[in-house]
C-alpha cells in the first residue's frame, strides 16, 4: 500500500471547524497512552488557528491527519510546540516528524530568540526534538511561570508533579536555546542559502580582482635619494 501524501500548513481560519475532532483526538491518544495531554477547549485551538500559531496537517484528499500549536510564555521568552497529535490512520508514516518540523520552524521565525521547549512521555517525539536540536534538561530550565504550570492540572499525572514539588514527573523535560548552538535556518532561508553561499563567493572574488588591478594601476612611488 502506497503512503499518502500529506500537505501541513499553517493552520487559519479556514481549519476552524477541525477544532472538536482535534481536541477528541487529543483526549482519545491521552486515555490510550495511560498519560496525560493537557486538556483543550476547542475555543482554545480556534484561537491558536486565528493567530497564526498552529500548523495542521492533510492528506492530498483532503482528510485531516495531524496538529500542533504553539505556547508562549514568560513575555515570549519560552516557547513550547504543544499537542502534538497524528490521527490513528497516518500514524507511523512520518506526518509527526513533518509536523514537528513545520512548528519548530514557524515558532523560530515567529520568536527567533526565545528558548523552544516540552514536556513528553514519548519516545517517538523525544527522537524527533533530538533531531532538532533539543536537548533533554530538569524542569528547573524551563519557565516559571505559573501559567503553564496550570496546564498541567488536567493531566492525569499531576498529582506527582506536586508531590514532586513541581521539580520533576513522568514527563521528560527538552529544550531548544538558540543562544548555545548554531541555529539551523527555517526551511525556506536554508532552500536559499546554496544561492546565497554562491553569490556571496563570486562578489568576493570580483572584489579581489579590482584591488589586484587597481594596485597595478596605481604609479610607483619615487624612490628616495
Amino acid at each position: 500500500m502506497d503512503q499518502p501524501l500529506f500537505r501541513v500548513l499553517v493552520a487559519s481560519s479556514e481549519h476552524l471547524e477541525f477544532a472538536p475532532l482535534i481536541c477528541s483526538e487529543m483526549e482519545s491518544s491521552a486515555l490510550a497512552r495511560g498519560t496525560g495531554i493537557a486538556k483543550r477547549a476547542p475555543a482554545y485551538l480556534q484561537q491558536k488557528m486565528l493567530e497564526g500559531k498552529a500548523v495542521i496537517a492533510f492528506t492530498d484528499q483532503g482528510e485531516w491527519a495531524g496538529f500542533c500549536y504553539i505556547e508562549t510564555w514568560s513575555h515570549g521568552q519560552y516557547v513550547a510546540n504543544s499537542g502534538l497529535i497524528v490521527a490513528p490512520a497516518f500514524r507511523k508514516s512520518g506526518l509527526a516528524t513533518a509536523i514537528k518540523r513545520r512548528i519548530f520552524d514557524l515558532s523560530r521565525s515567529t520568536y527567533p530568540e526565545a528558548k523552544i521547549f516540552g514536556l513528553t512521555t514519548g519516545r517517538a517525539v523525544m527522537k524527533i526534538n533530538s533531531e532538532l536540536g533539543y536537548e533533554p534538561v530538569t524542569y528547573s530550565e524551563l519557565t516559571n511561570d505559573e501559567a503553564f504550570w496550570a496546564g498541567c492540572k488536567s493531566c492525569v499525572n499531576y498529582p506527582i508533579l506536586q508531590e514532586k514539588g513541581q521539580k520533576n514527573c513522568l514527563c521528560t523535560a527538552m529544550l531548544y536555546d538558540p543562544a548555545e548552538k548554531a541555529v539551523p535556518l527555517p526551511a525556506a532561508t536554508a532552500k536559499r542559502r546554496p544561492l546565497l553561499g554562491f553569490l556571496q563567493h563570486h562578489w568576493l572574488h570580483l572584489r579581489a580582482r579590482a584591488l589586484r588591478w587597481l594596485l597595478m594601476t596605481l604609479p610607483t612611488s619615487p624612490k628616495p635619494v
